[in-house]
């Protein structure tokens, strides 16, 4: 068993930011349903429910005051294998299509910027009409759908006119597609799904607003990037405070000698850094930006930055 979480590790490590979440939901989801297999056979699936429930987005605002982080946990977990399969599947398709225009950081943020939106749409929606009144108590949302739709939509207005080939339909235009999944969500929103149709279209509307914005030199997800970034070095010192260190010798060095090193590494360093952005936006001017890879459209954002 270790052999086997150690590979499924290895590989999570190389893959790409779309592969990651794959795994990541993917992961949530198999442990769930692992843990539903067993609380049936103990006769405690009630408990194991009520747990989850503080994972799920109420539509209740009463209850999310008392879960705010549901408002993020939700897009990890699915109710079910074709919910999931459809998810992930969406996912890896225009994930890959997003990753063509633009960077890593963006992915990351226009998920989770996606989701949020999308859940407020939901918990905005179900205590504004009156239609959901009765059930508004009772209501939780869960499913990576929004973020999906926010990643679907971004790459849409990002490269309209790019083919994507479907089952059964062929050749469609992005753009087209898109308006369609938005146009039948809307179709959708007194049906017994409309929380998650609702979510989508908040998925939607921050795609677009995220594409837009970037064109206008304004990143709508920088913040939730820096949350996110900050997140990961919490973690990172967390682990590092459990982890056992092995034993360092030191070698005192004169401080001229220290400080000549230390202002030649950094020279050379900096000369590095500016090398390799050269190279980068001269390729940006002889290909454009689309030709850049992964890592490079990541180092002009990083650069940007700054």
């Amino acid at each position: 068993m270790a052999h086997i979480i150690k590979n499924l590790w290895d590989r999570f490590c190389k893959e790409s930011i779309v592969g990651k979440y794959i795994y990541a939901n993917v992961a949530v989801y198999v442990t769930v349903a692992l843990v539903g297999v067993f609380a049936t056979l103990m006769n405690a699936v009630l408990p194991i429910a009520e747990f989850m429930r503080w994972f799920e987005l109420p539509a209740s605002v009463v209850h999310l005051l008392y879960q705010p982080w549901s408002l993020v946990t939700y897009m990890f977990i699915h109710n079910g294998f074709m919910h999931i399969a459809w998810n992930m599947f969406a996912l890896y398709g225009f994930g890959r299509i997003f990753l063509n225009f633009y960077s890593t950081k963006h992915f990351i943020g226009v998920y989770f910027f996606g989701g949020i939106v999308g859940g407020l749409f939901f918990v905005f929606a179900y205590n504004l009409f009156p239609y959901f009144e009765s059930v508004v108590e009772e209501s939780y949302l869960v499913g990576a759908s929004a973020a999906v739709m926010a990643i679907v939509v971004a790459s849409a207005v990002r490269t309209p006119n790019t083919v994507v080939n479907l089952f059964f339909f062929g050749a469609v235009r992005l753009a087209t597609l898109a308006a369609i999944t938005v146009f039948i969500s809307m179709l959708l929103l007194s049906s017994e799904n409309a929380g998650g149709n609702f979510a989508h279209i908040g998925g939607a509307v921050a795609g677009a607003i995220f594409a837009i914005s970037l064109n206008k030199g304004h990143d709508v997800t920088k913040l939730i990037n820096w949350a996110y970034d900050l997140s990961v070095r919490f973690a990172t010192k967390v682990k590092q405070l459990f982890t056992r260190r092995p034993k360092m010798e030191f070698k005192r060095t004169s401080n001229s000698s220290t400080k000549h090193s230390a202002d030649y590494d950094y020279n050379a360093r900096r000369r590095e850094k500016e090398n390799t952005m050269n190279e980068i936006l001269d390729k940006v001017k002889r290909s454009g930006y689309s030709s850049l890879t992964d890592e490079e459209k990541k180092r002009l954002f990083d650069s940007s930055q700054k």
